[in-house]
């Protein structure tokens, strides 16, 4: 099977650009500099924030959804800080999947995206 175009040969790594594309596919995400970062935001609220590098991305999730993502590669998804029922997620851009990125960044987003943006995806 061919590799696909916006992923590395091996089918790992995901580019700071790509981050960007998939956030800002989703209904109402604007970016914003945010310091040495990268925010990524709906309705104000940052869900998602991008290294300053662009080699490290923090994603909002539930506690419960970072400890299973923790579980299931510890080098590659790395607990950030917790506030209240969430808990974020720092993770290795150069170790993921185009596709644990996407479910990364659009759950993220359905966490901070009021109902009537999120009703748009069903």
């Amino acid at each position: 099977m061919a590799p696909e175009a916006d992923t590395t040969t091996d089918g790992i790594g995901v580019t700071a650009d790509q981050v960007l594309v998939i956030a800002l596919s989703l209904p109402g995400v604007q970016r914003q500099a945010s310091g040495e970062h990268t925010a990524l935001r709906v309705s104000g609220k940052g869900f998602g924030y991008l290294g300053p590098e662009g080699d490290r991305l923090q994603v909002k999730s539930t506690r419960d959804e970072q400890a299973a993502w923790m579980a299931q590669d510890p080098a590659t998804f790395l607990a950030s800080w917790g506030a209240g029922r969430f808990g974020w997620i720092d993770v290795v851009l150069a170790r993921t999947r185009h596709d644990e990125v996407t479910e990364l960044i659009t759950e993220a987003w359905r966490l901070t995206a009021p109902a009537r943006l999120t009703r748009l995806l069903g």
